[in-house]
């Protein structure tokens, strides 16, 4: 103890020199202790996503049977691509004018519009102007939604068409139809 007493500067400079090399060992230590909880922090975060992974490879076979169930329908409500955009087309055309001449209207105009492609489908569009009664116009509706494959309509505009005096009692409006349908043929 004498020792220290009358050496106190060196006694503090071994004292120091011991201390750093304690203190390097606890900053390497608070160091790795601070690599450690970010990556446990990135194994938390990662540990929903594996889960779902997990869920979807225990699911695989169910979602591939839903897909193919998904694809056979989505068949059915579409042109297939095996038939020519022309052709489809043209057919398209002839059938809802059919719908709509069996529903009782008149139909004064028909047109195939420029195909759009988009994606996975070909865009079929037809513009047509129809006359008639309201409850055939109603009647034809029905019959292009139970259609297939799938007709949608895109716009539909009516408007009343002048009656004359003699036909004023009748029951049923004459009406101006302006309507734009819309089928889909697969591109691939």
């Amino acid at each position: 103890m004498n020792w220290l007493r009358t050496h106190k500067s060196s006694a503090w400079i071994c004292g120091l020199t011991l201390l750093v090399p304690v203190l390097l060992y606890l900053d390497a230590l608070l160091g790795l202790w601070s690599v450690r909880q970010d990556y446990q922090a990135d194994i938390d975060r990662l540990l929903p996503r594996m889960a779902r992974l997990e869920g979807l490879i225990a699911a695989e076979q169910d979602l591939q049977e839903a897909a193919a169930k998904v694809d056979r329908q989505v068949l059915n409500l579409v042109y297939p691509a095996s038939e020519p955009q022309a052709e489809v087309s043209a057919s398209l055309q002839k059938q809802v004018r059919e719908v709509f001449t069996d529903a009782g209207l008149s139909v004064t105009n028909s047109q195939v519009l420029p195909v759009k492609e988009q994606g996975n489908f070909d865009y079929i569009s037809i513009k047509l102007l129809l006359t008639g009664e309201m409850g055939g116009l109603d009647a034809a509706l029905a019959g292009i939604g139970a259609y297939l494959p799938l007709i949608l309509v895109e716009s539909l505009e009516i408007s009343p068409s002048r009656q004359s005096r003699r036909n004023a009692d009748t029951e049923q409006q004459e009406v101006t139809v302006s309507l734009q349908l819309l089928s889909l043929r697969a591109a691939r």
